[in-house]
């Protein structure tokens, strides 16, 4: 009778329990991955949008004197005189 209850008192606990390692893990993804990918993102968006004709961008050199045009979102850097290069 002993090992009835015992059984008993093991399967009562709370089910809550068994899914709070789960919501855990994924509050640590979206601190440590998601938001910051967002935060990354919409910096990139910012700068994209303010690019104006005239601006230098980082790209491959092919040629001297050839010009390339490129889709925007392939731009990752846009030189200006104020601030340093990366």
């Amino acid at each position: 009778m002993f090992l009835g209850q015992a059984q008993v008192a093991g399967g009562a606990q709370n089910p809550l329990l068994g899914i709070l390692p789960l919501i855990l893990i994924f509050f640590v993804f979206y601190f440590l991955l998601i938001l910051p990918q967002q935060k990354k993102q919409k910096q990139h968006n910012k700068m994209l949008s303010e690019i104006k004709e005239g601006d230098k961008i980082t790209t491959v050199e092919l040629k001297e004197g050839v010009k390339v045009d490129f889709v925007r979102n392939a731009i990752a850097h846009i030189k200006r005189e104020n601030t340093p290069e990366k």
